[in-house]
Order: structure tokens, then sequence, then C-alpha cells
């Protein structure tokens, strides 16, 4: 196995070495010029590097990826992006499934939550809020999908919010075994999320504007499919708005 990347995190007492690895291609992307350029630009397949899961934790059946749950952690995109849009389908396999897209992400993990930082597309399957009540209350609805967030210190202003997380206004999600589809459009700071073909959610003003993406596994097999990227035109964005480069 070559190691692209060894990252050592002292957790719990013990020394682990995590290895950042080339490990799958899937899905595709291409730039909006390419679009509507009148030459014709094939798209490009999307190489993702496992950070801190197992070989096994991904895998490929057809054009489909699924995704174990296990161990919780995520792989990331080769490279950076900035001003995006992002389509994918997605359907959890068990009830209260948990995962979830990050953009603008760092791509390292915390060593307690396993997890990077940037904003989270929010991936929870309709039974989440039956199998976690809280204080014998179920949560809102709208929180089991699209909920938009910024973790690891990265802070968004919310469209709708719930504390500092933007929740979506309409309940559009389908349960377990049934695809769903999210429109993530990602610009300037600012994303706008439609879910099953309606716009539900966002968040502005985001204080990380370009960075990796990170596919979320949560402790729940999760597939996904037709992931594509539009690469839309930078913007003015800082040092301190982008995430820092990872050597592959």
């Amino acid at each position: 196995m070559k190691l692209h990347l060894i990252t050592i995190v002292l957790y719990s007492g013990i020394l682990c070495v995590h290895a950042q690895e080339n490990q799958i291609e899937f899905g595709n992307e291409t730039t909006f010029d390419g679009l509507i350029s009148s030459e014709k630009t094939d798209a490009q397949n999307i190489k993702w590097i496992n950070v801190n899961t197992k070989a096994d934790t991904w895998r490929l059946e057809g054009d489909m990826l699924v995704c174990s749950g296990q161990p919780i952690g995520v792989m990331r995109s080769e490279k950076q992006y900035e001003n995006f849009i992002m389509y994918v389908e997605w359907k959890h396999m068990e009830a209260g499934g948990n995962s979830g897209v990050f953009v603008w992400s760092d791509a390292k993990p915390d060593p307690k939550s396993r997890l990077p930082g940037g904003v989270e597309v929010q991936m929870l399957e309709l039974d989440w809020v039956n199998l976690n009540l809280r204080d014998g209350k179920k949560p809102p609805i709208a929180y089991v999908h699209g909920e938009l967030f910024g973790v690891g210190g990265v802070k968004t202003d919310p469209d709708n919010p719930r504390g500092e997380r933007s929740k979506s206004i309409e309940n559009r999600a389908k349960g377990k075994g049934i695809w769903n589809t999210y429109h993530v459009i990602c610009v300037d700071g600012t994303i706008k999320l439609a879910v099953n073909g309606k716009v539900v959610n966002g968040i502005s003003k985001s204080t990380i504007k370009k960075g990796y993406l990170c596919l979320e596994s949560e402790g729940a097999e999760i597939h996904f499919r037709n992931f594509k990227i539009i690469e839309l035109p930078s913007g003015v964005t800082s040092a301190e708005q982008t995430a820092k480069m990872i050597q592959n």
C-alpha cells in the first residue's frame, strides 16, 4: 500500500497513524464554460482519498458507491473546490441512518468526533427522529434532511435558524431504500440546497469558502450515485477563507 500522507494523532494515550490514500474514482466534474462551449468538453472522473476509514468502508457496485458506515470517518476529494454546483442522489439502507457531505472542508478529522471541519450538508433517514427522542419528545422532522451547519470552527449565517444551524423549511426527504436528490449550489460563502426538486434551505457568509469535499461514514449503510460537480468561476477568496492544502 502506497502511503501519500501520514497523519499522526495522539488519542486516548495511544499513538494512531491514519493514512490518506488514493482509493476510488467516483462521480465526475466539468466546468460551466465547458458545458456551454460549442466544443464538447469531456467530464473528468473525481478521485477520492480515504482519510480515516477502512479500505472496505467504501466500495463501488457498478456506478453506485456503497458506504458501510463503519467506522465513523470520511474520504475526501483529491482537489479543492470553491464555487460549484453539486448534484448527488443518495439513499439510506437502515432506519435512522446518518451521513452527509462536507463542502469547503479542511479534511482533517477531529480526534474525538472523527469528522472534519467545513460546512455539512446533512443526510439523515426519516426514522432518526423516532430513534433519538429528546426528553421524551421527537426532534423537528426538518432536522432529518438537508440541515446545513458549520463544523470545526466554521461559522455561517443560517437562512432558517435552529440555533447556529439552518433547517429545511419543508420536509421533502424520502425514507430508507428510496433515492433522494440534492442540488447543492455553493458560491462565495453562500449555499442553497434543493431537496427532491425544491430549494428548502441555505446559509451565507461562511468563514471558509474553498476546500475539499468529504463523503461521510457515520454508522449506517448509505448508497450514493450520479455524483456530479459543475465548477463555476472563482471569486475573491483570501488565504484565511481557504482550507490548507494537503499533500497527496
